[in-house]
């Protein structure tokens, strides 16, 4: 019997956890009288209560120093997903787990306070998320993205929001108020304007039409927006790389980012049986570029080489995004982040 495709989800299979013994599987469906209840799969919430949420990046080619996450798995189901992996470290698989079994960390917004009080803390960004999504579908009831930014407000303190939907505009007051002394800064991840391939590929993610209205908001609002044109999978999106880069520019955005795709662990075989099932034509063709960017391999972990690639696929890339961004994007300067508003200790400025 064949498969029902399962809309809504990137992943279409759950896969082994390497850190696992023994798990429930259904090696042989064909043996049971009755169909299994998984017609459906429901997003379940988990709570944890960290002893902190700040956490320092010593990844050397990421871009920042320090992240805080409020949310582990992701909703958005993006087939691609690196941090897919992380979710193996609580008991749960890379595939369908990753996007349905959502791990929120309630008192982050108590945590953070805590952490920007310390006598031995110095001001620097801290990105919002770096892992996963701190805007995803849950963010709309949960509010705990909403209360971190509360924080930064509070506090003065520098933060950068990395995400690939557009609810960050339910907090445009918060951001206002950051924005008058340029201390945040959002960056809107963009992987295609096909919205035929985006639902496939990204399935609860918002559409590239409404990223571009959102750059243009945030922009008068005075806020500085980057986007991230990744990941660059070749002979799927990187045709697009010209007409993403000039349609953030027109829209407001000041700068861009790219990364190639990686494959790392068992994020290969759930992204190799979605491009079976979804583009079959060309699949194999697809796999091999992939394999061509890590010198054989669909993934590589060398700092320095992992997000980009090398070969003749990676500097294709890096030309035509080099260009286009030379072309669109060459009148525009980032400001750094103002550190000198920072209310270290918690002490209020009178004057």
């Amino acid at each position: 019997m064949k498969e029902k495709y399962k809309k809504g989800r990137g992943s279409q299979i759950q896969v082994s956890n390497r850190f696992l013994n023994a798990e429930y599987v259904t090696d042989h469906p064909e043996g049971l009288d009755e169909p299994l209840l998984d017609e459906s799969i429901r997003t379940q919430v988990f709570y944890e209560t960290p002893k902190k949420v700040v956490n320092k990046v010593t990844s050397p080619d990421v871009g920042m120093e320090y992240s805080l996450n409020p949310y582990q798995g992701c909703e958005h189901g993006c087939i691609y997903c690196y941090a897919r992996t992380t979710h193996e470290y609580w008991g749960y698989n890379v595939g369908l787990d990753f996007e349905s079994k959502i791990i929120v960390k309630r008192n982050a917004a108590e945590l953070l306070e805590k952490q920007l009080l310390k006598k031995s803390w110095k001001a620097c960004p801290i990105v919002l998320s770096g892992n996963t999504d701190c805007y995803q579908p849950l963010e709309r009831k949960l509010k705990i993205t909403r209360s971190l930014l509360k924080v930064f407000n509070r506090y003065k303190h520098q933060v950068v929001i990395i995400t690939m939907i557009t609810v960050v505009l339910r907090f445009i007051d918060g951001l206002d108020e950051l924005s008058r002394d340029n201390l945040v800064r959002v960056i809107l991840s963009i992987t295609t304007l096909d919205d035929k391939l985006r639902p496939l590929m990204e399935p609860r993610t918002a559409t590239a039409e409404k990223k571009m209205k959102a750059i243009n908001v945030l922009t008068k609002l005075g806020v500085q927006v980057s986007i991230m044109n990744a990941p660059i999978i070749p002979g799927l999106n990187h045709q697009e790389i010209p007409a993403i880069i000039k349609r953030a520019a027109a829209s407001g955005a000041m700068s861009a980012g790219y990364t190639t795709v990686r494959l790392n662990g068992k994020i290969a075989d759930v992204f190799h049986d979605w491009l079976t099932k979804n583009f079959p034509d060309r699949a194999e063709k697809v796999w091999n570029q992939i394999k061509a960017l890590h010198n054989g391999n669909v993934s590589d972990s060398k700092f320095g080489r992992r997000m980009r690639g090398e070969g003749n696929y990676s500097e294709i890339i890096k030309q035509l995004f080099t260009h286009s961004v030379q072309k669109y994007m060459s009148k525009t300067i980032m400001e750094p982040l103002n550190i000198s508003k920072f209310r270290k200790g918690g002490n209020y400025m009178l004057f």
